[in-house]
């Protein structure tokens, strides 16, 4: 979860920076870049209705999830993923809600890269979840990876592995070769100089991200009633209640699906 430029909201108060803005969805977007300075993907993440940034990896539990929920409906719904991101890949937080299927992830691999935030417990149900979104065609990322016993456990199921530098610094070169072990692609986040990109370069990462490259920028998107994706209410409320929330009638990764429709991808 990379900073953004902008102001940063209390991570104590989430029930005011989870209102929505009116008819509108605010999404914050980042550039990952390739060695070439190609864009690879866009991490979409998480903003308040006035464009805040929040430090969402504070909140319980439930307010991430519910963060998560409002991305992906900014990013599914209205004019589908394409509006968003082109042709790239868009890497999204979630949490471990979505990883053992009790919240939805959107039925397309082809696009979607499931970024596994660093509080997720490594347990049977997180791994057999991994498993099963990899059997689908998923691609996993592991976010601000500092070899916790937990991340250590996730690596061989880690298509993309993502290092802060600030945990860089902290750990030394040697938490690049661990995150390397088990061939994932090295992602390097939170690069704010010409001279952090080159160290990292010389490190073996093969992409990045941060304000020296480009700053994270704020999408405003118009909600439309009938989108194929289910708002975040919905799918909140459907949670609560016990109900399914899942998309298309068939199963993602083996789990059984009830009949809304598939998001558009263009």
């Amino acid at each position: 979860m990379p900073g953004a430029a902008g102001l940063l909201l209390d991570a104590a108060d989430p029930s005011e920076a989870l209102a929505r803005a009116g008819s509108h969805l605010v999404l914050g977007r980042q550039p990952i870049f390739t060695v070439a300075g190609e864009i690879h993907g866009y991490e979409l993440l998480y903003r308040t209705g006035q464009g805040h940034a929040c430090a969402v990896n504070h909140w319980q539990w439930q307010d991430q999830d519910q963060a998560t929920l409002t991305v992906l409906e900014a990013a599914f719904s209205s004019c589908g993923v394409r509006a968003v991101a082109a042709d790239a890949l868009v890497f999204v937080n979630f949490t471990r809600s979505f990883l053992t299927a009790e919240l939805p992830i959107p039925p397309v691999p082809s696009r979607l890269v499931v970024e596994v935030v660093e509080s997720v417990r490594a347990d049977a149900a997180v791994v057999e979840g991994i498993e099963d979104l990899r059997a689908a065609g998923f691609r996993i990322a592991l976010d601000d990876f500092a070899g916790l016993d937990d991340q250590l456990a996730l690596l061989p199921w880690a298509d993309y592995v993502k290092i802060d530098l600030r945990d860089l610094d902290r750990c030394g070169a040697r938490l690049v070769d661990i995150a390397a072990g088990h061939g994932a692609t090295l992602v390097a986040e939170r690069v704010e100089t010409q001279a952090q990109l080159e160290e990292c370069e010389a490190l073996g990462f093969s992409l990045f991200q941060g304000n020296h490259l480009r700053a994270a920028e704020v999408l405003r998107r118009t909600t439309v009633p009938g989108t194929p994706w289910p708002t975040a209410e919905d799918i909140a409320t459907a949670h609560r209640l016990g109900t399914p929330t899942v998309f298309a009638s068939g199963s993602v990764a083996g789990r059984p699906l009830n009949a809304l429709p598939v998001p558009r991808t263009a």
